[in-house]
């Protein structure tokens, strides 16, 4: 082989390397976003005052900085111009959207019912879905707002799901195939179970995060639903919400922990004069120092812990969960299996921590197949 050939098969052969080189970085990279992109994170902030100005200038403080507004006023809901004009504004700051209704109206409002109709049309994929009424669970326990009475748990469970489900606006939003959302702090199964797409885990009230995260990502596992959290009030007095650190952390928690949406509670105003409503400058810090972590740092990548283990509750058990004494259904005080439920919860999430998955005893789905380790109720844990 004559001194040039041998130049230009070395040459052809350095050429091959380096596209082999090349487009095995390529792959990695493409296959580094494809997972990324796949493993979607919507972020933002709850808006829950009342005039078009107000969410207009919120959504200027954080439109650099998150993808997602949800419309939370009952008082915009009810007044068609100025919550066209907020999805309007929202729209063109490239934030998705989502929108609060206590009810949609056919009466009342009738507005409410062509609203739904031409609301993808006019908004496309900006329009995530209705936010519809707020902790149907945890009002339940508290308050009995869903029923009243019941002949035992599971007869307060069908009545429960059955009543959620088969609401007006429920199917107002359901027959037109609009996702439905809402947020919630206790029977975050059954909410899914009457019909919700997407439950919000309220993170805050004091609440252990890896048990609320647990029961709500657990919930959603199994039952082929998506879940998110939004970081609420930890005091019931100003300033209600943690420091901007301590936010920071619950929403990286959440993200970790595998959520989809991750949204900030800004209601009421506090201080009197602060323009952004309950958000302070702490806590829009932290929300710009998580968007710059979730896009440093995608967690399909890395860094995502997954429900591996389930602790399955007895069939139709609705105990409120957040202490021993919690009511049941809200209907009745806690019962002789509640101690020993509270005992083995705490000790599995001491040894498992967020890899850990609050479920029930349901012959509809099978546990087994969702988690390599489950705990039944009545366990022996040592």
């Amino acid at each position: 082989m004559s001194r040039s050939m041998m130049k230009r098969w070395g040459l052809f052969l350095l050429v091959v390397l380096l596209v082999s080189v090349f487009l095995t970085f390529m792959y990695g990279y493409y296959t580094i976003w494809n997972v990324s992109a796949s493993d979607e994170i919507f972020f933002g902030v709850a808006f829950g005052h009342e005039t078009v100005e107000e969410a207009k200038l919120l959504i200027d403080k954080v439109k650099n900085h998150t993808n997602l507004f949800v419309i939370a006023s009952w008082a915009v809901s009810l007044n068609e111009t100025a919550l066209n004009e907020i999805c309007d504004y929202a729209v063109q700051a490239d934030l998705k959207f989502m929108v609060y209704f206590d009810l949609v109206s056919r009466i009342t409002y009738p507005w409410h019912q062509e609203w739904l109709d031409t609301a993808k049309e006019r908004w496309g994929d900006y329009f995530l879905g209705v936010y519809l009424r707020d902790e149907p669970g945890g009002k339940q326990i508290d308050l009995q707002e869903t029923l009243k009475t019941a002949s035992d748990y599971s007869d307060a469970s069908n009545r429960f799901v059955d009543k959620i489900a088969t609401l007006d606006s429920t199917q107002d939003v359901k027959s037109r195939n609009i996702p439905m959302f809402t947020s919630d702090y206790a029977l975050y199964w059954f909410d899914y179970l009457a019909g919700y797409d997407t439950i919000f885990v309220e993170l805050g009230w004091n609440h252990n995060t890896s048990q609320h995260i647990g029961m709500g990502r657990g919930a959603a596992n199994v039952q082929g639903k998506d879940w998110g959290a939004i970081i609420t009030w930890t005091y019931y007095e100003p300033p209600y919400l943690e420091t901007g650190p301590e936010i920071y952390q619950e929403m990286l928690t959440a993200y970790r922990a595998g959520a989809t949406y991750v949204v900030m509670f800004n209601y009421p105003t506090y201080p009197e004069e602060n323009p952004y409503g309950l958000l302070a400058e702490e806590h829009f810090t932290a929300m710009e120092e998580f968007w710059d972590y979730v896009h440093a740092y995608p967690r399909g990548n890395s860094g995502k812990v997954d429900g591996k283990v389930a602790f399955v509750l007895p069939k139709d058990y609705g105990w409120g969960l957040r202490n021993v004494e919690d009511r049941i259904w809200g209907l009745w005080a806690a019962d002789e299996k509640a101690p020993l439920i509270w005992e083995n919860m705490n000790k599995l999430i001491s040894m498992y921590g967020l890899e850990l998955d609050i479920v029930y005893d349901d012959g509809r789905f099978n546990i087994g197949e969702k988690y390599s380790t489950v705990y039944f109720w009545n366990a022996t844990i040592d």
